[in-house]
């Protein structure tokens, strides 16, 4: 299925068309194993072929789509296995760092956080997997910024959009899979308030392997 027209300013048109594309890549609109020429897509876009084909060459280094020459791009497939490993290195990489903010970070400070747990609620109870994973996003960020260190959270969120790249052939997310994983941010920013450090690794590591 082909991803829907959208409006689009005249500013910023390849930032607009990735996130279009991004959106329709998560909400299962652009097809894993599936060809897109940057032409086809500008055209249903309203837009010239050149920000469509920046916007995939990007994609394509992010490894959402393998570059087919003459042809387009190919929507990458996921197998369980590549999102298994995906969900170990984030656990390798995150783990240390949210042990670490539990024993430095004022429990206080977690309190501000909360308005990001509470975006992922409402998005997973909305059943919109693309506006859920924008959120889930959103709140790793705000969370792993506590820690200083700006390409922890830079490399931390490209491995998180790999692992939300198309599902692998036959999984589906339904809205109760969502509305749980949603709940363990509330969970985790409680573990990190009473510093918990058993709890945090365990929701943490729980967290990726349940990744949506």
């Amino acid at each position: 299925m082909a991803p829907p027209r959208v409006p689009l300013q005249r500013h910023s048109v390849r930032r607009q068309i990735l996130e279009a594309l991004r959106g329709a890549l998560v909400g299962g609109e652009l097809t894993p194993g599936e060809v897109y020429s940057a032409p086809a897509l500008a055209e249903r876009f309203g837009v010239s072929a050149t920000p469509v084909r920046e916007a995939m060459q990007q994609l394509a280094g992010e490894g959402a789509v393998e570059v087919v020459p003459n042809r387009g791009f190919r929507v990458a497939r996921r197998s369980a296995r590549e999102l298994a490993e995906l969900a170990e290195v984030r656990a390798l990489l995150e783990v240390p760092v949210m042990l670490m903010l539990a024993e430095t970070v004022a429990p206080e400070r977690w309190a501000a956080l909360r308005p990001f747990a509470e975006a992922t609620a409402l998005a997973a109870a909305s059943g919109d997997r693309a506006a859920y994973l924008e959120s889930d996003r959103a709140f790793h960020q705000a969370v792993l910024s506590l820690a200083g260190n700006e390409q922890l959270v830079i490399v931390a969120d490209d491995l998180h959009r790999r692992a939300q790249w198309p599902l692998a052939q036959g999984q589906v997310v339904r809205t109760a899979g969502l509305v749980a994983d949603a709940a363990e941010h509330v969970a985790l920013l409680d573990a990190l308030a009473a510093r918990d450090l058993p709890v945090v690794e365990s929701l943490v590591r729980e967290h990726f392997a349940g990744a949506a």
